[in-house]
């Protein structure tokens, strides 16, 4: 019953997505593309995050880095399209957004991977840190207060600077990503790095190089993060520091535990529950994070493997790909 119920929700929230802009701009409610399309952008991010800490077991309070870094390397060639390097490009700008948050994720990786626990924590949080206090300090690109796009970027046939163009190229994405990670962790690298999750000691026994396959993923994980920041910043058309502050690291972690660790889908679910609650909250009382919480206290209590587990029979356990 319970997997009949985890289907019908599954494909009845992509039937619903698939058919949401046209939806909403019969009902003249157009601003819901753009909101879900925030939504779908997050959920990318959390999905991101869930392969490090879902399927690795690795607490990163830096992931928000990834984020901000995609979405600077989008705005800095935008407002350098004037020179050799710089270009309105989406077919550059997103590979590259990519390319540099795999690469600072490398950095950061070989350095914070030969640590555990805590400590492990903590220089992903350092990093990330300092990533933020950097572009604060940069005057040139807006430092404290950001800096504007003036348009989305250039994807050739397909119009950006549509919202259902764009919202229909985030979920696009988004489901491409879901699919390579259902295939990534199906594979022996996800076998050995849940395995990792559970007991490395055990699996360094048995010969495998740990630290090489945390940091493919620790990598992995960063370049995702580099898309969706990409997408952020042609979301808003605005690129600021606060998509690098800690916080928005917290927010992508709710979101993965929220929905559920060590699966597909949940951290999608969480980042939708998260950011409903979140709109629905705030239009109720300016200090709607009192209320939100004791009321995700609440849910993980109820719900320890997130809201996904609700919908999966406990005999699947929770390490299990759905």
């Amino acid at each position: 019953m319970l997997d009949i119920l985890r289907r019908i929700v599954l494909w009845g929230g992509l039937a619903l997505l698939c058919v949401l802009p046209p939806l909403a701009e019969a009902l003249g409610e157009g601003f819901y593309t753009v909101m879900v399309s925030r939504v779908l952008i997050l959920a990318l991010g959390a999905v991101s995050l869930n392969l490090i800490l879902g399927y690795g077991g690795m607490v990163s309070f830096g992931h928000a880095a990834y984020l901000g870094l995609g979405a600077y390397v989008v705005g800095i060639l935008a407002y350098h399209s004037g020179d050799w390097f710089g270009t309105e490009s989406a077919f550059v700008a997103f590979p590259a957004a990519m390319l540099v948050s795999a690469l600072f994720a490398l950095a950061i990786g070989a350095i914070s991977l030969r640590t555990s626990g805590v400590y492990f924590i903590m220089i992903t949080l350092a990093f990330a840190q300092m990533v933020y206090f950097f572009f604060v300090s940069q005057q040139e690109y807006g430092g404290m207060d950001g800096m504007q796009m003036w348009s989305r970027s250039d994807a050739g046939p397909l119009d950006l600077s549509d919202d259902a163009s764009f919202y229909y190229l985030a979920l696009v994405l988004l489901l491409a990503i879901l699919f390579l990670k259902h295939r990534l962790v199906q594979s022996r690298f996800g076998m050995v790095l849940r395995g990792i999750r559970e007991n490395e000691r055990r699996m360094r026994a048995l010969g495998f190089p740990t630290y090489r396959y945390k940091l493919v993923g620790f990598v992995i994980a960063g370049a995702v993060a580099g898309l969706a920041g990409a997408l952020m910043a042609n979301l808003t058309e605005f690129v600021s520091p606060s998509l690098l502050h800690w916080t928005r690291s917290g927010e992508l972690m709710v979101m993965v535990i929220l929905g559920g660790m060590g699966s597909i889908a949940g951290p999608v679910l969480g980042a939708f529950a998260f950011l409903v609650l979140e709109d629905v909250l705030s239009e109720i009382t300016q200090h709607w994070m009192i209320v939100l919480g004791p009321l995700l206290i609440l849910i993980v209590l109820l719900a320890r493997r997130g809201l996904y587990g609700l919908l999966t029979p406990e005999d699947q356990g929770e390490g299990r790909d759905k």
